[in-house]
């Protein structure tokens, strides 16, 4: 839920008596704020977005990576920066008005759907508006359902959302968790004869090897076990991540065993 001081206090407060709760709220700060021609009060310059699940521990979806990957590999924080409706994004009626007195950017609702909705997904607008919700939703391979009263909107939104273009599916793919992959375990490299018994393994920096065994473990100077516990023994380190630190040769190239967990990774998710 979106809204400016005149409401979003009471909403937050109906919400949690309905039982829902908030994982953030969000400042969405307009760059670009309507001015307070009568000089009485702050120019309005933000509203405040209610991040709520269905309770306490319920399950929802936030695309975390993906949302990182928006902001050049920072973490997103809970205030953003974007522009209202102006230009060519705003939408006129018959007469040339604007079509919505509080029309949002569609860049507000592409940051909400990506962080929170994967291709796919129904997404619910009860206050639909012009449809930016449904626009946005359906560039982004999202199903939606749209409900609003007013039949002038509902016209203005139909025309729009059929103008909308959907993007090739691959596109529509965001960053994800490491740990939000299919887990693959170094034995099913060595079952599907990707490496065989036998087969030697180098660490990153070239100083130390160790030998593959048929049940997926490692031996080598007097240590045993798996990749990451082989890989720690050597380094004399407290843990290590097996799948980055050893390498496989082939051809005279030297190639991180990650490669096959990625290939083995694809094979699953198509």
């Amino acid at each position: 839920m979106i809204g400016s001081y005149h409401n979003i206090f009471r909403v937050g407060t109906a919400m949690q008596d309905e039982g829902f709760w908030i994982l953030n709220d969000v400042v969405w700060r307009k760059s670009n704020p309507m001015p307070n021609f009568r000089g009485k009060r702050y120019t309005n310059a933000h509203e405040t977005m209610i991040w709520a699940s269905k309770s306490e521990g319920g399950k929802y979806t936030f695309n975390y990576e993906a949302l990182k990957a928006l902001n050049e590999g920072i973490q997103m924080r809970s205030y953003w920066v974007l522009p209202i409706c102006t230009g060519h994004e705003r939408l006129k009626n018959e007469n040339g008005d604007k079509a919505h007195p509080t029309q949002k950017p569609e860049s507000l609702l592409h940051r909400i759907l990506v962080g929170s909705t994967n291709p796919g997904d129904v997404v619910l607008d009860p206050f639909f508006g012009t449809g930016t919700t449904g626009a946005v939703a359906k560039m982004l391979g999202r199903e939606f359902i749209g409900i609003e009263q007013e039949e002038a909107y509902r016209k203005v939104a139909t025309q729009r959302i059929k103008s909308v273009r959907k993007f090739d599916r691959e596109a529509l793919q965001v960053s994800t968790s490491k740990r939000a992959e299919p887990r693959v375990p170094f034995g099913q490299l060595v079952e599907r004869g990707m490496l065989r018994p036998g087969d030697e393994l180098y660490s990153m920096n070239q100083r130390h090897k160790a030998k593959v065994r048929a049940d997926g473990t490692l031996i080598g100077d007097n240590v045993k076990g798996s990749i990451h516990q082989v890989g720690a023994h050597l380094e004399n380190a407290p843990s290590c991540n097996g799948w980055t630190y050893w390498c496989f040769k082939r051809d005279g190239q030297t190639v991180p065993i990650d490669v096959l967990r990625q290939q083995i990774r694809a094979e699953m998710q198509n």
